[in-house]
């Protein structure tokens, strides 16, 4: 069994190397090793710490290493980021058994050379009384991206669109654990109900003022080992895809196409807001992902939604036409939810400008599902003009059958850039959300 750093250890490598999900593969790995309470926590805290400040603490270990980063090996290259983190960022740890403990870990996983180095360098950030120096504030990207921990490459796309104290607000506003939100299942539950429920059992949950059928929780532990989340009365959605869905408002008896649909939530959120009396087909490309969201919609007893495998990007006659509401929620670079997924920030952004391509296509194909008179919403999950507002403004241009409809937004919903009355933005920073965007079409003729 691994101790909390150890386990640590083996999710940042996993995530470095495979490409691992961050949240997938710490779950799985505490569970490997029945890490609990304050294990989990410390071992939760040093993964998600390590990976959103992975930048910032490159950037320190240059200014202390005699060797460059790219020729330290990822294993001492992890735990030296393990180490500056504890030192830097967790006061609880001594500073002593920060470095003691780093080089026990080295050791355990037979980096007998690379011990020393690991030492060395954080005992003299020790000496150093943990200082560094920060890139000028006159250079603005480089400084931006130090002090956030985000790449240059993502700092200079938000500043060419966006107001640059909203950007710096973005960035500040993705250090830390976002809030985690559940949606409740109206069908067999209340929202006041359900929160007693859950305060019952020890978890700590606030309401939300935007939306009427969600909640905020904290120190929640195990969520699926939780009675209220096996019998269906929840499941984990933000409340930016809570207000997306409750943007589309399906009625009774319309037929509803939710495209690229997994895991499901908002599928299963339009068929709760139109009490399970919708006709809602859930299309995804994949097998699995497809079981995923009919497992789901079993356990929360939802019976309006038919789950299917189907490419986006393929013309399907038989169902041309036939759809009153067509959700397209694309695949998208996820610049929105770094704060959930820090891993993202350290990832190669190269495919940004190939993904607007991909999501009109999806778009265009998914716009002929509509019945004339129909209802057509686009939605990212990430801060993009580029894969947002401007692949709604193209469709727009070049459909001349369709026209943009007012999105009904509710009051406490702000919004962050002057935007056209049928697109909506929402910045983590305004209103506590994943970032997100949605726009609203009608196919008139």
């Amino acid at each position: 069994m691994k101790n909390p750093r150890e386990a640590a250890f083996e999710v940042l490598y996993r995530v470095e190397s495979d490409a691992s999900y961050s949240n997938l593969t710490l779950d799985k790995v505490q569970k490997e090793n029945n890490l609990q309470g304050r294990d989990a926590s410390f071992c939760t805290a040093l993964v998600y710490g390590v990976l959103e400040r992975q930048l910032t603490l490159d950037y320190i270990i240059r200014q202390y290493s005699s060797v460059r980063l790219k020729k330290i090996e990822t294993k001492a290259l992890i735990i030296l980021r393990m180490g500056v983190f504890q030192l830097l960022y967790m006061d609880s740890v001594h500073s002593g058994a920060a470095v003691n403990e780093s080089v026990n870990l080295a050791k355990k996983l037979k980096l007998q050379k690379a011990s020393g180095f690991i030492n060395g360098l954080l005992r003299s950030f020790v000496r150093a009384e943990l200082s560094y120096k920060m890139p000028e504030k006159s250079d603005k990207v480089k400084y931006l991206s130090v002090k956030y921990s985000c790449p240059e490459d993502i700092v200079k796309l938000w500043l060419s669109s966006y107001p640059e104290n909203l950007v710096e607000n973005m960035l500040s506003s993705f250090m830390g654990r976002p809030e985690l939100s559940l949606r409740v299942n109206t069908l067999k539950t209340d929202r006041e109900s359900l929160k007693n429920e859950l305060n019952a059992l020890g978890v700590k949950v606030e309401n939300t003022a935007l939306s009427e059928n969600a909640l905020l929780v904290s120190s929640t532990g195990s969520l699926e080992s939780l009675k209220p989340f096996k019998e269906g009365d929840f499941y984990v959605q933000d409340i930016s895809s809570v207000i997306c869905s409750e943007l589309v408002a399906p009625k009774e008896s319309e037929k509803v196409a939710d495209v690229c649909a997994a895991p499901g939530s908002k599928s299963f959120s339009m068929a709760l807001l139109a009490n399970d009396k919708a006709k809602i087909s859930s299309f995804d490309l994949y097998p699995h992902k497809v079981e995923l969201i009919k497992n789901s919609a079993k356990r929360l007893k939802i019976t309006s939604i038919n789950a299917s495998v189907r490419d986006a990007l393929t013309e399907d006659n038989s169902l041309i036409g036939q759809f009153d509401v067509v959700l397209c929620d694309a695949p998208c670079s996820g610049l929105g939810v770094i704060g959930r997924k820090p891993e993202i920030r350290n990832r190669a952004i190269d495919d940004i400008n190939s993904l607007p391509e991909l999501q009109y296509s999806i778009l265009k194909n998914t716009a002929k599902l509509l019945k004339t008179g129909g209802r057509l919403f686009y939605s990212t999950c990430t801060l993009n003009p580029k894969e947002n507002n401007e692949i709604a403004d193209k469709f727009l241009s070049e459909h001349k059958d369709f026209e943009a409809i007012a999105l009904n937004i509710p009051e406490n919903i702000k919004r962050g850039t002057d935007e056209p009355v049928n697109q909506l933005t929402l910045f983590p920073h305004i209103n506590g959300t994943d970032g997100f965007f949605i726009s609203a079409f009608k196919k008139v003729r």
